[in-house]
């Protein structure tokens, strides 16, 4: 299973947002995004993700890393998005929290994206 992920970014900060289910994930946070249907590519699901999930329209910038491990049958793929359009809403989330780079860590983070703020910590994604 394919999961993507969007690193928002805007006037240096990062969308982040709190999970509200299932139960072990509640109140966890991660970057916006959600599954891949069956043959669609990541690209498309991830901006229809950030539309369902955020009512926004987003435009992919550039991948973050390869593959990122979440469990044995699913892995992680992120992109940076810039929003085209709309205000973040949380229709799928308890919140929503810019971040600055200062405040990454600041969140608790779920296991799965850890590995991506790191990533995007030490980059030049923010």
């Amino acid at each position: 299973m394919v999961v993507v992920g969007a690193a928002i970014v805007s006037d240096g900060r990062l969308l982040s947002a709190q999970r509200a289910e299932p139960p072990h994930m509640a109140g966890g946070w991660e970057l916006p995004g959600g599954k891949v249907d069956p043959g669609e590519p990541d690209e498309d699901a991830l901006v229809r993700e950030c539309h369902e999930e955020l009512a926004i329209k987003v435009r992919l910038i550039r991948r973050v890393g390869g593959d990122w491990p979440l469990s044995e049958r699913a892995l992680l793929r992120v992109w940076t998005a810039e929003i085209t359009e709309g205000e973040p809403r949380p229709l799928e989330h308890l919140a929503l929290r810019w971040l600055t780079p200062q405040e990454l860590y600041d969140v608790d983070w779920l296991p799965g994206d850890r590995p991506v703020i790191a990533a995007l910590a030490q980059g030049d994604y923010i």
